[in-house]
């Protein structure tokens, strides 16, 4: 095997919705009342939502900038590559970048769906979150059938409609939600509490994957905020522990023994340690706690129902022996700050070819097809979704990957002197772009 022979299949990428995206999916004041594209005065977009205001923020889409320009600054959709919020220009920068499947998270909606969760009008909002569902199943992803991975969202805050729409998007092919991985940051019971039996039920009954994205739910954490910015971001995929430890404490694991759990965007170096820790931990308190796992280590159960998804990283492709080699799955994170488009190839294959061709072929795309029900050979063959299959149809589409500037991020104040960008000044950004107006 060399590089142009893998297939790749991205189970972690991101969506910047575009603004019509409800337009063929509402009519009437449904349409009216839905989340809609603002321009402020200064040029840049932002969305707004029954009181919520919600910027375009710079890291979430910098795919295409020089990296000189990144930031967090709001931006506006004119900055933007086309392929963050068109789906044709999508399927273009995927074939540049030897990208064959992908799963999408939104954007200005929440990775689970948050900004439905916040509405005070939860009526309205189970219209919009369906209605979201309906664009993203049926016009993002029904536009290249076998391209993507459809995951849609849940109006977790009425169960009886959550188990309604697991049946809806279930029967539209759907195979995978995601989810908050803390529902009591939404005022929800915890996912301990018997409220959640019913979606446990419905999302095994119908074989659906249930994605925990970092950032929806437990906040990454940051000392203070001085915290350099460069601090906060390197911690933020270890965040993800907090979560993948109180869902393996799961015990709705032992009754469903069937349940998926994909940690999105969460990494695969720290696992060796978690596995070895929850282990030990484990053994010395179970006598006193009363957790049980039926006589099995934590490891083993975690191993039986937690895919780990990674974008580089070296030190867990050559430890796969201390996580399980069947449950480990290749991120892309495009457009965001971390995704290595158009180069994902050439970075992937030089921390992946001292495995096996068996192995590569498992953490490249057949984990991902298997954990997601998803099979692209079913549309395309195989061999025209290699990476160097589809890097040759781009170059006859003369698919351009020239950096393009952006004029510049502006991650501090004007006139101020150069210095470390900290946390702090990027909540007092947030905070600012949140109270500003404009139309």
């Amino acid at each position: 095997m060399n590089m142009n022979d893998m297939v790749l299949v991205s189970v972690d990428d991101h969506i910047s919705e575009p603004p019509d995206m409800f337009d063929r999916h509402l009519t009437g004041d449904d349409l009216a009342t839905a989340p809609k594209l603002h321009t402020a005065e200064d040029g840049t977009n932002f969305w707004v939502y029954q009181g919520m205001r919600m910027p375009s923020v710079g890291l979430n889409a910098v795919v295409g900038r020089p990296l000189e320009e990144y930031g967090m600054e709001p931006t506006s959709f004119s900055q933007l590559r086309k392929g963050v919020y068109d789906v044709h220009a999508r399927i273009d920068d995927m074939n540049v970048n030897g990208i064959a499947g992908s799963l999408n998270f939104g954007t200005a909606v929440g990775f689970d769906g948050g900004r439905f969760h916040r509405a005070p009008d939860r009526e309205k909002a189970l219209v919009h979150l369906r209605a979201y569902n309906d664009w993203h199943i049926d016009e993002w992803c029904g536009a290249y059938p076998g391209r993507f991975i459809p995951c849609a969202l849940l109006p977790t805050w009425d169960m009886d409609a959550t188990v309604q729409e697991i049946k809806r998007i279930s029967k539209k092919g759907c195979t995978a939600v995601s989810l908050n991985e803390n529902p009591t940051k939404q005022g929800l019971p915890s996912i301990h509490n018997a409220y959640w039996e019913p979606l446990w039920k419905a999302i095994s009954d119908h074989d659906i994957t249930m994605c925990l994205h970092i950032g929806a739910g437990n906040p990454t954490p940051h000392a203070s905020e001085e915290t350099p910015i460069e601090a906060w971001i390197t911690t933020m995929p270890m965040a993800s522990a907090v979560g993948a430890a109180d869902w393996l404490y799961l015990s709705a694991l032992e009754r469903y023994p069937g349940l998926k759990i994909a940690l999105s965007e969460g990494g695969l170096g720290w696992i060796p340690y978690f596995l070895e820790r929850v282990d030990f931990s484990h053994s010395r308190h179970k006598a006193w706690t009363h957790a049980s796992f039926r006589g099995r280590k934590p490891s083993e159960v975690f191993q039986d129902h937690f895919m780990v998804c990674f974008i580089e990283d070296a030190f867990g492709l050559r430890n796969l022996d201390a996580v399980n080699e069947d449950m480990v799955a290749y991120e892309c994170d495009y457009p965001h700050s971390d995704t290595l488009w158009p180069e994902v190839p050439e970075r992937l294959w030089t921390t992946i070819k001292h495995l096996s061709p068996e192995v590569i072929d498992k953490v490249t795309h057949g984990n991902a097809m298997r954990f997601f029900n998803f099979n692209p050979f079913a549309h395309t063959e195989r061999k025209a979704l290699t990476v160097g299959a589809l890097r040759a149809q781009a170059a006859e589409k003369r698919v351009d990957t020239t950096p393009r500037s952006t004029g510049g991020a502006k991650p501090l104040p004007e006139g101020e002197t150069p210095r470390r960008v900290t946390s702090g000044d990027l909540m007092r950004m947030f905070a600012h772009h949140a109270e500003a107006g404009g139309r």
